[in-house]
């Protein structure tokens, strides 16, 4: 006679749909860029960014990009940085000009559809910045790491809102650096030019788009040739193409720069002009914003007397002289500029309160350097490489002037690095399970 006693075997859980579409949608590219870019597209429309202000002649809208992508658009050419028809400039880098040029043209000049389409084409590149940043912190620190990094670049707002306010190559910057870093990162991995090609062309892109990222080439094209060589691969002919790839990008601006200047102009003319906007008499670690041509009707005539880069040249030359004169002074105020550029501006704003969001910067900036440290000591693959970017990139800063949008493009990098601690923290704090006796 059969047993009717019925052995229950024990129920497998069934996971909620909420859970089992976060199951599939916490790797999924796909997710972490709708979701993302979403967000982004709902604070342009609801928070309706895209109106600028227009007591300043429009300035606000794109600043020394907007005024040349306008002149381009008016058949001016790559000109007129500021209010006044001032001539030929190569006061910003030409990629992310043209960008607005070419949105002036189909959208109108300083108008709200123009705005939107630019701020929206920033939220797609914030967006897709998701995925590097997956690939970058997986490589490193494995799959909880990188989950936790992409999302939130995702969702954070502060993430959001150099995209969703800014007409600036910022966004891009941040795309184009971590996925450069990636690549370096893969270096050692495949044989063939191909990779090596990817490399010149990105490095390319990223310098018409800011010069001030080409500090982390040097460091970078360096890791990709020594772990190569580490494995016993060889590098020369992807060396040679990469570079040719490199200058080939950058030669026709090179050219008209040459032509247009009567001398060689690298990229961008305005250094020496910034490197006087926060060096010289007063200096105190910021923007000395009163300098700038725009905001001094007796600078800006200067401008236009002698021409850009005469000009650019003697605002060199003064702040040159003020450092030689008191280097102790000098290096007073770089200190000042590295504490502002990690800890945040001083008081610059009513809202946000600027000691909330002072305090916010500095927390990330912590947990940055904090996981940096331990990454370092468990030797976590490829953090070095991350470690040279933090180093590299901010230096120029800490000399000229910093700005809270300046550390965005490291943002990615710095974020991966705080997830990572926090991920060690919790392994470090989460107890042991009990193990049951029998009865």
């Amino acid at each position: 006679m059969a047993d009717s006693t019925t052995t229950l075997l024990p129920e497998t859980p069934t996971l909620s749909p909420r859970r089992r579409w976060w199951a599939r949608a916490r790797t999924s590219f796909f997710w972490m860029v709708v979701i993302a870019f979403a967000l982004r597209f709902g604070i342009i429309v609801i928070g309706h960014t895209y109106k600028f202000r227009t007591s300043d002649q429009n300035f606000g809208f794109g600043w020394e990009m907007g005024r040349i992508g306008r002149a381009m658009a008016e058949g001016r050419g790559f000109s007129d940085p500021f209010q006044a028809q001032t001539g030929a400039t190569a006061w910003e880098p030409p990629l992310y000009p043209f960008l607005i040029a070419g949105v002036f043209r189909l959208f109108g000049i300083y108008s709200h559809a123009s705005a939107f389409v630019l701020l929206t084409i920033n939220s797609i590149f914030s967006a897709l910045t998701c995925i590097p940043i997956f690939l970058v912190a997986r490589r490193c620190f494995g799959e909880k790491v990188a989950v936790g990094s992409a999302w939130t670049w995702a969702l954070l707002p502060y993430i959001a809102y150099w995209c969703t306010r800014w007409v600036w190559e910022t966004s891009l910057s941040a795309l184009l650096l971590t996925t450069i870093l990636l690549l370096a990162l893969k270096m050692e991995e495949k044989d063939g030019l191909k990779q090596w090609l990817q490399f010149g062309l990105l490095w390319g892109i990223a310098a018409l788009n800011s010069p001030v990222l080409l500090s982390f080439l040097p460091v970078s094209g360096l890791w990709g040739w020594y772990h190569r060589w580490k494995r016993g691969k060889r590098s020369l002919a992807g060396v040679v193409a990469a570079s040719v790839i490199f200058f080939a990008c950058l030669a026709p601006w090179l050219v008209r720069n040459h032509q247009t200047f009567g001398k060689f102009v690298f990229l961008r003319s305005n250094f020496g002009a910034e490197l006087r906007m926060g060096n010289g008499p007063g200096a105190d670690g910021t923007w000395m914003w009163f300098l700038h041509p725009t905001q001094n009707v007796y600078e800006m005539r200067l401008y236009q007397r002698m021409g850009e880069i005469a000009y650019i040249a003697q605002r060199k030359q003064e702040a040159v002289d003020w450092i030689k004169q008191d280097p102790g002074r000098f290096l007073g105020v770089s200190l000042k500029k590295f504490v502002y550029y990690w800890a945040g501006m001083p008081k610059t704003s009513e809202f946000p309160p600027p000691e909330l969001k002072n305090s916010l910067f500095l927390a990330s900036s912590i947990l940055c350097f904090w996981g940096l440290a331990r990454a370092l000591r468990k030797r976590k693959p490829g953090v070095w490489l991350m470690f040279l970017l933090i180093l590299s990139y901010p230096a120029v800063y800490y000399v000229v002037f910093p700005h809270a949008r300046y550390r965005h493009p490291i943002d990615p990098e710095i974020g991966i690095l705080g997830i990572f601690l926090l991920c060690e923290a919790e392994k470090k704090g989460r107890k042991p399970k009990e193990t049951r006796q029998p009865g």
